[in-house]
């Protein structure tokens, strides 16, 4: 029996272990061809706990993992999953100039569509990387062709967060939807449901909590992220990293796939599309 019936919007950002941006200073984009790939294996296994419990999720990909593994897209879409834009390369969007960001987007967007054979309607971006000071970003997905991004987190974190920001679905003046990524109030701040390392970090009892809390309180769906290396224990461990970076990155590794499947039959999933009701 589910928990509530509303339907919610589950997604995965498509990236490995070695792509995030707490290890930017730790391995250079250069060397990422000689790593390990395991981004394969974590998304074919996520979709298949995804066809054992009836789910639908929305794929934010970056195009660089797209190129290197071609059935991992084409399994998304066959299964009726959707698939969308988490830009080229995990490149964020507050480190890149407008013409740079075009030409990164455009190619996720391009390589994508080639392979999927669907058109990409949805981008997230890198460590939620739009604030105050890059809202042309939302101008060039707009005349790019896309319709949504899920690009903002509305809460103070050290990494990004625009707190001051919309908490739910809204139409932004340059004409693309934003979905922010859910938060629940307490005392007037903003916190963090969104998944993640959060979800990582706290017991699924309390997170579980936590979104029945959302649910009561608010009329909008809500919305779930996370990373295919977040269900790969036995990843290759970069010691170098920083100490809060690495214990962001691997805190209850172990724990992560009970956790999801707990969170998979508690509630009702699809993609953001069918959640959101976009076209």
């Amino acid at each position: 029996m589910k928990l509530d019936n509303r339907l919610n919007a589950m997604t995965v950002d498509v990236e490995d272990y070695f792509q995030v941006s707490a290890f930017e200073g730790v391995i250079d984009k250069k060397d990422w061809d000689s790593v390990s790939l395991r981004v394969g294996d974590n998304t074919h296994r996520l979709l298949d706990l995804f066809a054992e419990n009836d789910v639908k999720s929305t794929f934010f990909t970056l195009g660089w993992v797209a190129k290197r593994c071609p059935d991992v897209i084409k399994r998304i879409v066959d299964e009726g999953h959707e698939l969308a834009s988490h830009g080229l390369a995990h490149q964020r969007a507050t480190t890149m100039s407008r013409d740079e960001f075009r030409a990164d987007v455009s190619q996720s967007k391009a390589i994508l569509e080639d392979i999927g054979g669907v058109a990409i309607k949805g981008y997230r971006a890198p460590s939620f990387s739009v604030n105050d000071d890059n809202t042309w970003v939302y101008d060039v997905i707009k005349e790019l062709g896309f319709v949504y991004s899920s690009s903002t987190y509305p809460i103070e974190h050290d990494l990004y967060g625009v707190p001051h920001w919309p908490r739910f679905k809204y139409e932004r003046e340059e004409g693309i939807i934003e979905i922010p990524i859910p938060t629940v109030r307490k005392n007037n701040v903003n916190t963090g449901i969104g998944g993640g390392g959060y979800f990582r970090l706290y017991p699924y009892w309390l997170s579980r909590k936590r979104i029945t809390r959302f649910m009561a309180e608010e009329s909008a769906p809500y919305s779930f992220y996370f990373h295919p290396w977040e269900i790969d224990a036995n990843q290759p461990r970069f010691d170098n990293a920083p100490w809060k970076s690495k214990f962001r990155h691997y805190v209850n590794l172990s724990r992560m796939e009970g956790k999801l499947v707990a969170l998979l039959k508690d509630f009702r999933w699809g993609t953001m599309q069918q959640a959101y009701d976009i076209s």
